[in-house]
């Protein structure tokens, strides 16, 4: 049996994130969700730096990204994923609640895959990311070797 594809949530605001793992598991998935709280953790992450130095976790299946967080903000992130040849591919979903049509511009020019406006209904925010979750964890196929990473 394939291992669980794991989810990586970079979230600075705490009740989004509890939101958003209840939602995830209201819809009963298994993944495995890492919860880093800025920019800069989400990069250390990703690129296996600082306190994630050597977890052999792979890549995530896809990265839930808010746009505004401290140390380094969401567009900074995803434009480093885009720069990065390993991290190129991965799906990046911004989850945020600016309506700003220049980060939606700035976030597609820079290559993400999806950009969600967060709801400021409870129940469509948790159906929301219960649709995203299941999307990106179970029914969609990354390229192979995505989530593999060579150091």
């Amino acid at each position: 049996m394939a291992p669980l594809k794991r989810i990586l949530l970079a979230e600075d605001n705490a009740h989004d994130v509890e939101l958003t793992l209840a939602a995830l598991d209201e819809h009963n998935l298994a993944n495995e969700v890492v919860v880093v709280r800025d920019g800069a953790e989400a990069l250390d992450y990703l690129q296996h730096r600082g306190k994630f130095a050597g977890h052999a976790n792979g890549l995530p299946v896809v990265v839930l990204l808010d746009l505004k967080m401290p140390k380094v903000d969401g567009l900074e992130v995803l434009r480093q994923m885009r720069a990065d040849p390993a991290l190129k591919h991965v799906p990046v979903v911004m989850i945020t609640s600016s309506r700003e049509e220049q980060d939606l511009v700035n976030s597609y020019k820079l290559g993400v895959n999806a950009y969600v406006v967060k709801p400021v209904d409870f129940q469509k925010f948790i159906q929301s990311i219960k649709q995203i979750g299941f999307f990106w964890a179970i029914i969609n196929e990354p390229p192979p070797g995505v989530l593999k990473r060579s150091d």
